[in-house]
């Protein structure tokens, strides 16, 4: 299984939980409506996937935990 390195960018979230969603063992809204990461490993790597690309701000990037190589956004 895959593993990631998950970063949220909070300027770009819009709150719309769709990350909560998708994979609720590691996304969670915060107090402020943000997503947040509560567990990297918290759901398999093809939810977590499924979470970053329906988040319409695309406020979330996702790196390949070994070798760093950005997986998500493509391009």
């Amino acid at each position: 299984m895959r593993r990631y390195k998950i970063q949220v960018d909070r300027e770009l979230c819009g709150g719309d939980k769709r990350c909560a969603e998708e994979a609720p063992g590691t996304f969670q809204m915060d107090d402020e409506g943000k997503s947040v990461v509560i567990n990297p490993e918290g759901d398999p790597s093809r939810d977590i996937l499924s979470a970053a690309r329906h988040c319409n701000m695309e406020a979330i990037n996702l790196f390949d935990a070994e070798t760093g190589e950005k997986v998500w956004p493509e391009g």
